[in-house]
């Protein structure tokens, strides 16, 4: 079952998907005493995750990790890392603890294994926030990219892979399992251009065309949370 709220601003969209996902976490501290949160990098979830920093939960409690990375050091303007040290692990969020998806290597091969305990501990994810691009990309799953077929199968036996996307620096990617898994899902994005992506997403085809489908097929309900 997938929802579709169009928001008439994007600071609106950024207000109420903070409420939505803080009184989520809240819930699973409840229930279990903890919670875990996975994020995309990128601009457009900044708004998103300032004021989810803001949120007055037991965010002690709150284990963070990315939806995917790319391989670079937080010193580099392209981390997704530094992006969410800057905007979510700030203010009363700055008690979370950040699950790591980069570790000083020249490959992500090297120490993917590492990466990948540290995500396992933390898993099942509450709640999954990904985006999409205008391709229909969503973490670092990538239309017709080689070696991600496993990852977009609900079987794969990673939950963390690396990609070497063409003309860029490597990452490393959730895969499928972790992402589809959560208890609470959600897609976030913004602008006419991707909204008729997401339309063309909806329509029926292979996961390897449009990768968001891995997230829209998904057994548990989604969320999508559109601004233009």
């Amino acid at each position: 079952m997938v929802l579709f709220c169009d928001y008439i601003s994007r600071q609106v969209q950024a207000d109420s998907l903070a409420a939505l996902v803080a009184g989520q976490l809240a819930g699973a501290i409840d229930r279990k005493g903890r919670a875990s949160l996975a994020v995309p990098g990128g601009s457009t979830p900044a708004a998103f995750l300032r004021k989810l920093s803001q949120a007055d939960i037991s965010w002690q409690h709150v284990s963070i990790m990315l939806t995917d990375e790319r391989w670079v050091p937080e010193s580099s303007a392209r981390s997704n890392t530094k992006l969410l040290r800057e905007n979510l692990l700030q203010s009363a969020a700055s008690k979370a603890t950040l699950v790591p998806l980069f570790k000083p290597s020249e490959r992500p091969e090297d120490v993917i294994d590492d990466l990948e305990a540290g995500i396992r501990a933390a898993l099942p994810l509450d709640v999954c926030v990904v985006g999409m691009g205008t391709d229909m990309h969503t973490a670092s799953l990538f239309p017709g990219a080689l070696g991600l077929t496993d990852a977009m199968t609900m079987d794969c036996p990673r939950l963390l892979i690396p990609v070497h996307p063409q003309d860029q620096e490597a990452r490393v990617t959730l895969t499928a399992p972790a992402l589809c898994n959560a208890e609470n899902l959600h897609i976030l994005f913004n602008g006419p251009e991707k909204l008729v992506a997401y339309q063309v997403a909806e329509q029926s085809g292979p996961v390897s065309d449009a990768p968001i489908r891995v997230i829209l097929r998904a057994v548990t309900p989604v969320t999508v949370h559109y601004a233009q």
